[in-house]
């Protein structure tokens, strides 16, 4: 049978609907379009596609079981390795991991691999009510801080080997930035709802509101009786760029913007979360945070939304993906530019107008592209006398986090490098025995599925740990 050359279309609503709506952008395969891509794997003896899978996915033979029509032993398969695969199918970089290996890849496209994981993933969340089989005890028990998807992983993945474990969450609902983050229309949150009650039904338990570092400390966790914690704190603190006018009302972090409304609902016509709505809106940056944050202030009413980006549309570091949707639904992309300044209103007659204080506009330079810098990338150089203004209501800033300090500051023995991501081995482990810690905790600011991957090597290392010693 010849092999079609190209992957499956992923059905989407049209571009013109979905701008104004945060409903869920795409539609996910049928079971006959899952069948029919799945019949392009040539299950590949080596499986090259598994070695670019951060978990370590059984990618063939849940492709097989697709094959045969087979959804629910296809999530099984994945189930073995990951702990959220509906998540993954939805906003993991299949294209640059997985799928970049697919031996198809080297002639045709390669394997949808991504949306036959949403498919599987669905298909079982739409069809199967039975919780799983909560494990056996083992007796030991082990704190995770953070309830992203580092510490949803550690979690799943130590309480199927029966351990007690308990999620700590800053925030009042668990998912960290899968609900804080990443928005409505990429990831639905009755989704992530559903990954973490699995979770419980392994008896995972999840204190949400407890900071760590200020609720208790790490020390006070061991003092619980705690043998081992997982740091998996993500990286909630936001960049900003240091020019004038950045204290000015309407400027925003990404986080910040998406925050309020992903995981406070501003984007509810009944909700009163305040946050700037229509006008005209700046998004600094060009990661996957820009795309999401550019896209809600369209879905927020926003007349006129721009990516401001100081490279051009080859190094623009978000999935293509995002990008195309980002320009099909009217973004308008702003390339080799860069803001120097944000103006904002002022009544020198009457500082009471409540017009003082709210952005006017963004002065920006136009920018060429250089030699390339010390990681290879083309340096931006600013083009003399090329200044100009760009008339915006509102500006989100997303050009990067860190790790928030809390947690090194308040626990004796945690080494950080200058970035302040926590040091690890390559098992997860911290300069402080019985502490691990995985995810954008330490690397900063990266992919769900790389976070997930540190996870899960974090996992094994506790069960060795707690199992030997």
């Amino acid at each position: 049978m010849a092999i079609n050359p190209k992957k499956h279309e992923m059905p989407t609503q049209a571009p013109d609907v979905r701008a104004h709506n945060f409903q869920e952008v795409a539609l996910g395969y049928t079971s006959e379009m899952a069948v029919s891509e799945a019949e392009r794997c040539l299950n590949c003896k080596n499986q090259p596609c598994v070695s670019g899978c951060p978990v370590n996915i059984h990618i063939p033979e849940f492709i097989d079981y697709i094959k045969k029509g087979d959804f629910e032993g296809a999530y099984q398969e994945i189930s073995k390795s990951s702990s959220l695969p509906a998540v993954c199918g939805r906003v993991c970089p299949q294209e640059t991991q997985c799928e970049s290996k697919c031996t198809l890849g080297v002639k045709f496209e390669p394997v949808g691999i991504g949306r036959l994981e949403r498919f599987v993933a669905d298909w079982h969340n739409e069809n199967v009510t039975e919780n799983p089989v909560k494990p056996v005890p083992n007796g030991h028990r082990v704190a995770v801080v953070g309830s992203g998807p580092s510490g949803l992983t550690c979690a799943g993945a130590l309480a199927k080997k029966g351990y007690d474990v308990t999620v700590y969450e800053a925030l009042h609902t668990a998912g960290g930035v899968l609900v804080y983050g990443i928005p409505e229309f990429r990831l639905p949150k009755t989704i992530v709802a559903k990954e973490v009650d699995t979770l419980k039904a392994l008896g995972v338990r999840i204190e949400t509101n407890v900071v760590i570092g200020k609720t208790l400390t790490v020390d006070e966790l061991f003092e619980m009786g705690f043998e081992a914690v997982f740091i998996g704190s993500g990286a909630g603190l936001p960049s900003f760029m240091n020019i004038p006018g950045e204290s000015l009302k309407g400027v925003y972090s990404a986080n910040e913007f998406l925050t309020r409304s992903n995981l406070m609902k501003a984007y509810r016509e009944d909700s009163d979360t305040p946050i700037m709505k229509g006008g005209k809106v700046a998004v600094v940056g060009g990661g996957n945070v820009a795309m999401d944050a550019a896209r809600t202030a369209l879905r927020l009413g926003a007349e006129k939304v721009y990516i401001v980006y100081r490279r051009s549309m080859e190094e623009l570091p978000a999935r293509r993906e995002e990008v195309e949707h980002a320009e099909e639904e009217g973004v308008d992309f702003q390339l080799l530019r860069n803001p120097v300044e944000i103006l904002g209103f002022q009544n020198p007659e009457d500082p009471r107008d409540p017009r003082n204080g709210f952005v006017t506009s963004m002065r920006c330079v136009k920018m060429e592209l250089g030699e390339p810098d010390e990681k290879g990338r083309r340096k931006p150089v600013v083009i003399p006398g090329s200044e100009y203004e760009l008339e915006v209501d509102t500006v989100v800033m997303s050009i990067g986090t860190s790790p928030n300090p809390l947690i090194k500051d308040t626990t004796n023995g945690l080494e950080v490098n200058a970035r302040g991501g926590i040091i690890v081995n390559e098992e997860g482990l911290t300069s402080r025995e019985s502490v691990y810690a995985g995810g954008d905790a330490v690397t900063g600011a990266a992919t769900v599925i790389s976070a997930m991957g540190a996870g899960k090597t974090a996992a094994k290392a506790i069960d060795d740990y707690l199992m030997n010693n």
